[in-house]
């Protein structure tokens, strides 16, 4: 299990180098916008990794509720925090893509908003689970993730229900329309370098979590024993 460990790590980065050879040399400039349009090799990407955490932390806390496992609930604060910091990502690349494209950094429409949004959902999920004191506390943050996951196909779907300034998708139907076909394949791979990269974080921090809450189990039956004598 080590080894594999240490292999699919050397594949990721491997993978992380060739897909930004792709996206930065390989892939043509964009007519219209020009060189900021490589941006997208990574913030498209990014918000499609944060999409998956959200989704894994989603199921997890489902299963928490259902058999209360510790390990579902390991899972979901693992996944939770990955999604966060991809979620960050897009924030974060989204307006300096838009500065030199629409003249501004950022504009309270429907999609932008719904991200925004999403994020302070799962930070708040986060501060919950880091800060709250009670027994209920895994309970508590299993039913905000369950809740805050319903703004995810919102932000998916926003630029479909709203008028929005945001680009309308490229990428319909799976064909890659709208984007040249070495574009599309420069996509891919970042697209699976970055998918690769979400599941190792997700995994270490997944690992953490069991290590976290295995001290955490031990200290109560530590303090029961002793209130016991």
């Amino acid at each position: 299990m080590k080894y594999l460990n240490i292999g699919f790590i050397i594949f990721t980065l491997a993978l992380l180098g060739f897909s930004t050879y792709q996206a930065l040399f390989v892939a043509p400039t964009e007519q219209t916008m020009g060189d900021v349009q490589r941006i997208f090799y990574y913030h498209a990407p990014t918000a499609w990794v944060a999409g998956v955490c959200f989704f894994v932390n989603f199921l997890a806390s489902i299963a928490y509720l259902w058999k209360r496992s510790l390990n579902a609930d390991a899972l979901a604060a693992a996944s939770a925090e990955v999604g966060v910091v991809f979620c960050t990502i897009v924030l974060i690349t989204g307006p300096i893509w838009a500065k030199p494209v629409w003249g501004i950094w950022w504009t309270w429409e429907a999609r932008l908003t719904s991200t925004l949004v999403l994020w302070l959902i799962y930070v708040s999920y986060l501060i919950l689970r880091r800060f709250a004191v009670g027994s209920q506390t895994q309970t508590l943050a299993a039913a905000l993730a369950i809740f805050g996951f319903v703004d995810v196909p919102i932000v998916y779907m926003s630029i479909r229900w709203f008028r929005t300034q945001h680009p309308q998708p490229v990428i319909a139907g799976g064909q890659g329309s709208g984007l040249d076909p070495v574009m599309w394949h420069a996509f891919l791979w970042n697209l699976l370098a970055f998918t690769c990269v979400g599941i190792a974080f997700i995994v270490t921090r997944y690992r953490l979590q069991k290590l976290e809450n295995e001290v955490e189990a031990a200290h109560a039956q530590r303090a029961i024993a002793g209130g016991v004598q």
